[in-house]
């Protein structure tokens, strides 16, 4: 059996969840298994529902004390759901969480595990999967062998398909350690798509010159319902907040449409949004590196091409 974890925040379930269910579901009739869902805290949404990318069975553990990670109480609580459902495949999605939780779900269960694949595994001569390394600038096929196998999926790199089938709902009897980890606060920011969960992206670098211009990227931004987002320089001098940061050392992101405002595109910027579906570059440097990276590049002043652009997509907004 296929057990895969369902992340949620806020008590709604998250984008990149649907994804790993559907990638779950498939891997499952590939195996000629069942996939089931796992789902930690109170959650307002339909978990019925889930069953329409796939999963039969929706297990939850409805206890107030999963409703904020803590890496260390989630990994314990999947490892013992996993023992009581039986499952000896794990999924997680390669997200803040999964990436917080999935290794340390393996070292409890012995299992071995695969962070960041990319593709179904090849069942066809043992346990094969695909994942992408290097910082996206190549691929590595990773056999597993032990008996109970974790897998965290990139997101957006696997085609959500929605059917309309309806999962069982049942409630699983597991008490959370003791948490370690005492929450002091919780700051949210609020009002804007989180950058984790968006399908498009509009991201400034020190090309805007100062943020008294950042403008330029907001207006583009709200006319494609886009998150936004900034290169390391920018949030450095405190033009932009670090939450927008987006590189290898800040968020890493997959959006389907990336648009770069005025950022060269150095590689550790790169390594954070080279798994965009599209890549849009905006640079007066003909020569700048980024344009190597890009599916479509304009060569220009921001200044001048941005405020035309959205104009132009305002107005076919309208039509």
């Amino acid at each position: 059996m296929i057990l895969i974890f369902t992340d949620q925040s806020d008590g709604h379930i998250k984008k990149s969840s649907y994804e790993v269910l559907t990638y779950g579901a498939k891997l499952a009739e590939q195996l000629g298994t069942t996939a089931e869902a796992l789902v930690l805290g109170t959650v307002q949404d339909d978990l019925a529902a889930l069953g329409r990318y796939g999963v039969k069975k929706v297990h939850q553990a409805a206890n107030e004390a999963f409703n904020h990670l803590d890496a260390q109480v989630y990994a314990k609580a999947i490892a013992d759901a996993v023992t009581q459902t039986g499952a000896d495949i794990v999924i997680f999605s390669h997200n803040q969480t999964g990436k917080a939780v999935a290794a340390r779900v393996a070292v409890r269960l012995k299992a071995g595990i695969v962070a960041g694949a990319n593709a179904l595994p090849d069942t066809s001569n043992g346990f094969t999967v695909r994942k992408s390394v290097f910082s996206g600038k190549a691929f590595a096929n990773v056999s597993i062998t032990s008996p109970v196998k974790v897998i965290s999926l990139n997101p957006n790199s696997y085609h959500v398909t929605e059917g309309t089938g309806t999962a069982e709902v049942t409630a699983l009897a597991i008490q959370p350690e003791t948490s370690r980890v005492k929450i002091t606060a919780v700051n949210k920011v609020s009002g804007e798509v989180p950058l984790t969960e968006a399908d498009v992206v509009v991201s400034g670098g020190r090309g805007l010159k100062g943020p008294e211009n950042w403008n330029l990227v907001t207006d583009l931004a709200h006319v494609l319902h886009a998150a936004t987002a900034c290169s390391r320089p920018v949030a450095d001098a405190h033009w932009r907040p670090h939450h927008e940061h987006v590189g290898q050392t800040g968020i890493q992101i997959a959006p389907n449409l990336y648009i770069a405002i005025g950022i060269s595109g150095a590689i550790q910027h790169l390594a954070g949004v080279n798994r965009s579906k599209v890549i849009v570059v905006i640079n007066k440097d003909p020569e700048a590196p980024f344009f190597k990276a890009a599916d479509y590049g304009i060569v220009g002043d921001a200044f001048e091409v941005v405020p035309k652009l959205t104009e132009e997509i305002r107005k076919l907004k309208a039509m």
